[in-house]
């Protein structure tokens, strides 16, 4: 199914969004990402999910030199470092 364009797409509440947060064990990298996503989420009301790349080969394949990884509805967002204001505005639209 083709996607729809931006200008069409309605702007979708920071509840219905969906936070991944793809990371692995003993990383402290991890960890940081986790509490930044943790606290932005909890304040805005979005729901999160940690993955763990070590028991999933297909994150593992595409993800694990940039771990950890971000992804907002399915879309990367960023990787290594979490910066809670851009991960804010990405989820608010602001």
């Amino acid at each position: 199914m083709a996607r729809m364009s931006p200008l069409f797409r309605r702007k979708a509440a920071p509840q219905e969004r969906l936070v991944t947060l793809i990371r692995k064990p003993g990383c402290h990298l991890c960890d940081d990402a986790q509490a930044v996503v943790e606290k932005v989420c909890g304040e805005l009301g979005v729901p999160w999910e940690g993955k763990d790349i070590t028991g999933d080969r297909e994150l593992y394949d595409r993800y694990w030199e940039q771990i950890p990884v971000v992804l907002v509805d399915g879309e990367q967002h960023t990787f290594w470092r979490v910066d809670e204001g851009r991960l804010r505005r990405a989820l608010t639209g602001g």
